[in-house]
């Protein structure tokens, strides 16, 4: 056999089956666990950050760097797990659990874009998802707040909402994009 044919030792070379496949799950487990507590820190402290602009409601998203780059980097279940990980978390600990409505609503709307977005886009394109992601997330929380509101009305604050998740989904976006491609952000956005 030459080299070429020749399959690649790794460090589980030569362990059976089961083991390797295992440790490849124990390994992308760990990840995900790694991510979601990274998203669930980012969330507590921008929770105690000052609002930005006077409009309830609307923050960074700080937390959403984490979930696009998982569905980038890793896949869209371990992007939806790391979501739906981060906002039940971030309600218990936030001890706000009425807001888990919202959040998941608001999560579902994003998750959903940012996952169609995935198989459309490029690694220099990822600030795309970013903003629409965070759009979808302002729907998707004023949909929950005329349902459980009984108010359409609410509807009206859909424009302000979209308008600044373009603004905070662009520079999430544009990190995740960072982080994507590993630092090389300047050169894939402009190219």
């Amino acid at each position: 056999m030459n080299s070429a044919t020749q399959p690649k030792k790794g460090i589980l070379h030569g362990f059976p089956l089961e083991r390797r496949r295992c440790a490849l799950k124990i390994r992308t487990i760990t990840r995900l666990a790694l991510l979601t507590a990274i998203a669930l820190t980012i969330f507590l402290l921008e929770a105690q950050l000052p609002p930005l602009v006077p409009l309830p409601g609307v923050k960074l998203g700080l937390a959403n760097i984490v979930t696009v780059y998982t569905v980038f980097a890793l896949g869209p279940k371990e992007g939806a797990a790391v979501l739906s990980c981060r906002v039940f978390l971030g309600a218990v600990f936030a001890g706000n659990f009425s807001s888990v409505f919202y959040s998941a609503a608001g999560g579902l709307c994003a998750i959903a874009v940012t996952i169609a977005l995935r198989w459309i886009l490029k690694k220099s394109q990822l600030w795309v998802a970013g903003c629409l992601g965070a759009v979808a997330h302002g729907v998707g929380q004023v949909a929950m707040a005329a349902l459980i509101t009984g108010t359409p009305g609410v509807l009206a604050y859909l424009p302000a909402l979209t308008a600044a998740g373009i603004v905070t989904g662009l520079f999430t976006g544009l990190c995740a994009q960072f982080l994507v491609n590993r630092g090389n952000l300047w050169t894939t956005t402009f190219k």
